[in-house]
């Protein structure tokens, strides 16, 4: 089976929606953010230290260490912003958009500190939404809504399109 890329914006259930799939396909799970945290430290603290760029250097570092198959990676929210990661997820796997309104983004990370870019205001936070979520549109293979649903229902969602 070739890998399943998870695409979203925060707070879209990538991680959670990644673990389910892992338990009932029994694949491997990896998850980019995890990844890089366990390299490199605590991703606000890269933003804060370090900057964005190379967060995003980082996180493109981990990107090409996921295997071709077997395998569901939980991307970060920004990994579309570079096009080599759109293209190396293209060229390596199945691409899932897990698209929440942002309503329900809002509400589920509420004023989350451990997300840099979501302590900006409203306004910067509408815009980076707006923006990636064409760039997830253009780049998905399958697009699952996950408003008002629970993970296992999107888990269920994605496998029915699968087999």
């Amino acid at each position: 089976m070739r890998t399943l890329y998870l695409i979203g914006f925060m707070g879209s259930g990538k991680s959670t929606v990644g673990k389910l799939l892992h338990e009932v396909l029994g694949i491997t799970h990896l998850d980019t953010d995890q990844m890089v945290v366990e390299k490199y430290g605590e991703i606000a603290t890269i933003f804060q230290q370090e900057g964005e760029k190379q967060f995003r250097a980082y996180e493109t570092g981990m990107m090409k260490q996921t295997p071709d198959e077997n395998t569901v990676v939980s991307t970060g929210g920004g990994v579309v912003e570079k096009q080599e990661n759109r293209v190396f997820m293209k060229q390596h796997g199945f691409i899932v958009h897990l698209d929440s309104s942002y309503e329900t983004i809002a509400d589920r990370l509420g004023s989350d500190p451990e997300r840099p870019l979501w302590r900006k205001n409203d306004s910067d936070k509408q815009q980076l939404y707006q923006r990636r979520k064409k760039l997830y549109s253009e780049l998905a293979d399958l697009k699952v809504v996950t408003d008002h649903k629970s993970p296992q229902s999107v888990v269920e969602e994605i496998l029915g399109h699968l087999y």
